[in-house]
């Protein structure tokens, strides 16, 4: 089976993309299921019930998030409602909703587990010991398993990958908006990518009007974030695996774009 893993959609620009090269991608890459981070989807921070419903529509098939999954109220029981969006799973149990689905394509099950770093963000559960524990947890027809590791440092996503080699099909990062070039099958059959990039625009800091960003760096005065404009890109990773031993036998990146 082959899954699109998209980066972190950002704003409308974001969703602008996966419109305009979603549909054609999957025919001709001949996709089975779409996941994409959505934490950032809407307006550049959060999500709406109006843009998880239009992301579906474009044809994203599961929904991940991250730390600004919070940000909107609304979204909190539709956490509860909807099982193809996904919170980061190592968030107290309390919190609404759940970071591992368990789906199906062609009569062929699969899993996606959320996650998030713990390093310069915030103080969740262990995603090591939390990985682990969900992943032993899943049906033994449940072979494939797709893990989405919101996190801000290259260390702690390679050592997830390595931690997970064997146990996941593929683990691939969000959050940094920055695409790596590092995409591998680690020894014992993971497919590792360390960041999915983004979707959205690509002349910006992180999908960010960078005339307001710099100068928060330079004189550390708040200032009101807005969307930048400009050339638009979809960024992400392929992962073809064997649907039998839920191994990965190759990892394609993903960067289209160009478009305004």
């Amino acid at each position: 089976m082959r899954f699109l893993m998209l980066g972190d959609a950002v704003g409308r620009p974001g969703r602008t993309i996966i419109r305009n090269r979603l549909t054609a991608l999957r025919k001709e890459k001949e996709i089975d299921a779409v996941v994409l981070n959505g934490e950032n989807s809407a307006g550049g921070s959060g999500i709406t019930v109006k843009v998880m419903n239009e992301l579906f529509d474009l044809g994203v098939d599961v929904i991940t998030s991250g730390n600004h999954i919070w940000k909107n109220r609304e979204i909190y029981a539709w956490l509860e409602r909807e099982p193809r969006l996904l919170r980061p799973a190592n968030y107290p149990p309390a919190a609404p909703g759940k970071g591992l689905g368990i789906y199906e394509h062609s009569g062929v099950r699969f899993a996606v587990l959320n996650l998030l770093g713990r390093h310069n963000l915030e103080e969740v559960d262990c995603p090591f010991r939390g990985a682990e524990a969900l992943i032993e947890g899943l049906p033994s027809d449940v072979k494939i398993v797709l893990v989405d590791f919101h996190a801000e440092t290259t260390s702690e996503k390679k050592a997830l990958g390595w931690f997970l080699d064997g146990k996941a099909s593929a683990v691939a990062g969000t959050h940094t908006h920055v695409q790596t070039y590092d995409n591998q099958i680690l020894p014992q059959g993971t497919g590792y990518l360390t960041d999915l990039g983004m979707c959205g625009v690509e002349q910006s800091v992180l999908g960010l009007d960078p005339h307001v960003v710099v100068p928060r760096f330079v004189n550390k005065l708040p200032a009101k974030f807005r969307l930048a404009e400009g050339p638009l890109w979809m960024c992400g990773a392929i992962f073809d695996i064997d649907e039998a031993d839920g191994r990965c036998r190759t990892v394609e990146l993903v960067r289209l774009g160009g478009e305004v």
